[in-house]
């Protein structure tokens, strides 16, 4: 037994709007100490072990990606990784409940709070009490590894997630940019992005 196991919970066809897709469920539960239990879902679109595919690693963002929020890029990075995906015909989006890159929703709706005040997303989650960053992308390094998948062309503007994944055993052949056209009200979030957590645009 691993010090973190991953067991895959449930597995189902997943028709969407961008096309077939097979939705699976996983749950990792630490036996560090804390006993906490993580869980996310991959789908998985066509041919994915012969080619290293298409990976979108996506933290849960309850106000973009349900609410359409323009405060963030988050559902538009989304919708654009499934598109991507569906145009290549294969590919995996692991979707994490990571909301408030880690936060949680609760302080990242005091974190909204606190950037209306004036302080940029950085500052506001460390006034908190927290990580610039909050999270931890060991869990989806692993969930790749129960699909059979070792090496990735990952869709992220993310360095961290990229060696995340190679810290985790997942070779990452290519960074594949995951850029939209923001909104006004998510330039500052952007720029916030880059200048200070290191994220990689070809612009803002």
């Amino acid at each position: 037994m691993s010090e973190n196991d991953v067991q895959q919970i449930a597995s189902a066809d997943f028709p969407t709007r961008w096309g077939q897709f097979r939705i699976y469920g996983f749950r990792r539960q630490s036996n560090d100490g804390d006993r906490r239990v993580e869980e996310a879902v991959a789908l998985v679109m066509g041919d994915v072990t012969s080619a290293p595919p298409l990976v979108r690693v996506h933290s849960q963002c309850l106000t973009g990606d349900v609410f359409h929020s323009l405060r963030c890029d988050c559902r538009q990075q989304l919708e654009l990784s499934l598109a991507m995906i569906t145009d290549e015909g294969a590919g995996i989006l692991i979707y994490e409940q990571q909301e408030g890159r880690g936060i949680g929703l609760m302080a990242k709706l005091q974190a909204y709070e606190l950037q209306d005040a004036g302080l940029d997303t950085v500052e506001a989650n460390e006034r908190l009490g927290f990580k610039a960053d909050h999270r931890d992308f060991a869990l989806p390094a692993e969930i790749l590894k129960c699909l059979g998948v070792r090496s990735v062309r990952l869709l992220s503007n993310n360095p961290d997630k990229v060696e995340a994944l190679e810290r985790s055993g997942v070779h990452v052949v290519e960074r594949v940019p995951c850029e939209v056209t923001p909104s006004p009200h998510a330039e500052e979030y952007l720029r916030t992005k880059k200048e200070k957590l290191g994220h990689l645009f070809s612009s803002t």
